[in-house]
């Protein structure tokens, strides 16, 4: 044993002795390598800030932005003061109009309450159609003094033989229920409203409420809005407050409700209890007939009729009140192909609609002076433009570049100060998310690339400035599939099937910006000064996230 040891005692050392050069020679290599990556990268950064042009772009950029900030920062200090005053005076709608419930007469009878109309457009809704129509129906009013009118522009034969049952089997409960259709579905939306004011029965009708495919109303709604419109003549429109049904599904839910949150709770609070005037949201609002036709009725030069008709109704002098005690129930798009097509919409026809209208804003002179400004600066500039694009541009972009430019001085004060404060002012809205205020930062920020995209592009009116597509609602579709797969055999997809899901998956924009935010993440976390590092390797994690399909809810493929 001896012998074996001494001989093969020297030949084991020999090899330790090359293993031990071999790793020697790769850490030099390796140094060699990182040392010559970081001197590269010195050089690069070096010519930046030496660069005529970097510096004085990225110069141009960080003021702009900065400007942009301070003016969304005024903005949301000065919404949080005055609902602040509105809170403390108790100046609820029912304090500033007269909304006194409408009486039994004797004489009168029914006639007594207003002919109202009721209109639910939709769109291949197989999931919820019965959900609104049912609402719709059950509404606490005379039979004899309101009409459901469904307008079904879908394409589906067999959802719309679905739906047109539905109301056959309300009509033969006494409901006065009219089915109609279209044989085009020019307008979309706004199209299958117009049409559905032409028709005969529509010209005895005084007001008409309208509710969204997945919207349910409580019976008492128009007990509780329409005497607002009978006892103020100068009221054109009265909107309510929206209640998800399913912010607790997902996180991408839950975020949709921060959001939406301050929407209602600020925004339109405000609105209506300063000038009398805010956007109206497109669904769970009274119209009076009377402020439609003087506005000139539904227009579908851009996605947001709703926006468009709101706006042209004020130019015309009506006011608006918004009921934010009364909620109707709705639901939040859970996946997140629906949530983007839904905020391409809601931030393309804003901007569209700005460009549109502007002029006729201006030359208007039926408002006052200060309701131009509220409607030209605060409600579209600033909510509708500069929200989105500032979000997107400073955060994702301009910081980030900064943080790879040396020396180069970040204020503090518009990139910590000011957006600390204004998520603040828009996470208190939602007190029992304020645990998710980091998840909702980071959220935001990777829908404001979306948002910006969408803004310029309707400010600019090219490629899908007049895109519509419907946004998916699943009702309790989710729960039906879950529990139907779950009897059944998972069968294996096809490889080209499995292979197109994959690949579907991905948002190739947002993987982008997610490896750009990484890059300047890791640059600042080992040269930088500020430690932005932390919000920046933050924010790329959302976008990976988010661009490999990692985020809403998962609808299984019927297939499977």
């Amino acid at each position: 044993m001896e012998f074996h040891i001494s001989v093969f005692l020297p030949l084991f050392v020999v090899k330790k002795q090359r293993n031990m050069e071999g790793s020697r020679k790769m850490e030099w290599v390796w140094e060699v390598m990182i040392s010559g990556a970081e001197e590269q990268l010195t050089l690069v950064l070096g010519k930046m800030k030496a660069s005529t042009i970097i510096v004085p772009l990225l110069d141009i950029s960080m003021a702009i932005c900065l400007i942009m900030s301070v003016m969304l920062f005024v903005e949301r200090v000065y919404m949080a003061v005055v609902i602040t005053i509105v809170k403390i005076s108790g100046r609820k709608p029912d304090t500033r109009y007269q909304c006194q419930p409408i009486e039994q007469d004797l004489e009168q009878g029914n006639l007594a309450y207003p002919m109202v109309l009721v209109q639910v457009p939709m769109f291949n809704e197989r999931e919820v159609y019965q959900l609104s129509i049912g609402a719709a129906c059950r509404l606490s009013w005379p039979s004899d003094r309101f009409i459901v009118q469904v307008l079904d522009d879908s394409t589906d034969l067999a959802i719309k033989s679905m739906v047109e049952a539905e109301c056959e089997r309300w009509a033969s409960q006494g409901i006065n229920i009219k089915y109609e259709i279209r044989d085009n579905r020019n307008g979309y939306k706004a199209g299958a409203l117009k049409e559905g004011l032409k028709r005969s029965y529509v010209k005895e009708c005084d007001h008409v409420a309208i509710f969204d495919a997945d919207f349910q109303p409580e019976p008492d709604f128009l007990q509780r809005t329409i005497p607002f419109l009978i006892h103020n003549p100068q009221i054109g429109l009265v909107q309510a407050r929206w209640k998800f049904v399913n912010a607790n599904e997902c996180l991408m839910t839950r975020m949709q409700e921060m959001s939406l949150n301050y929407h209602f709770t600020v925004e339109q609070e405000v609105g209506s209890s300063t000038y009398a005037f805010f956007g109206f949201n497109g669904t769970a609002g009274v119209w009076r007939m009377a402020a439609i036709e003087e506005a000139g009725g539904w227009n579908d030069r851009t996605t947001v009729e709703d926006m468009d008709l709101a706006i042209r109704a004020s130019l015309k002098g009506w006011k608006f009140v918004y009921v934010g005690a009364l909620q109707v129930k709705n639901e939040l798009p859970s996946t997140f192909k629906a949530y983007r097509y839904q905020q391409h919409r809601w931030s393309c026809g804003p901007a569209n609609l700005f460009r549109k209208m502007l002029l006729e804003i201006i030359r208007n002179k039926k408002v006052t002076l200060w309701t131009k400004v509220h409607v030209i600066y605060s409600f579209f500039l600033v909510r509708k433009i500069i929200a989105h694009i500032v979000t997107f541009v400073f955060y994702c972009v301009v910081l980030p570049a900064a943080v790879l430019v040396p020396d180069y001085e970040i204020p503090k004060w518009g990139a910590v100060y000011i957006p600390t404060i204004i998520t603040v002012l828009n996470a208190i809205s939602t007190p029992r998310s304020i645990h998710l205020v980091v998840f909702w930062i980071v959220f935001e920020n990777v829908m404001a690339l979306h948002r910006t995209k969408g803004t310029f592009i309707g400010l600019l009116e090219v490629g899908r400035v007049n895109e519509w597509i419907v946004t998916e609602k699943l009702g309790d579709a989710l729960k039906i599939k879950s529990i139907g797969n779950a009897a059944k055999v998972v069968k294996p997809a096809a490889t080209n099937q499995r292979r197109f899901k994959f690949i579907d998956r991905f948002h190739f924009l947002e993987l982008g910006f997610g490896f750009y935010l990484l890059l300047c993440g890791c640059y600042d976390l080992i040269y930088g000064k500020y430690h932005f590092f932390i919000y920046l390797l933050l924010q790329s994690i959302a976008f990976f996230v988010m661009g490999f399909g990692y985020v809403g809810t998962f609808v299984p493929s019927s297939s499977t």
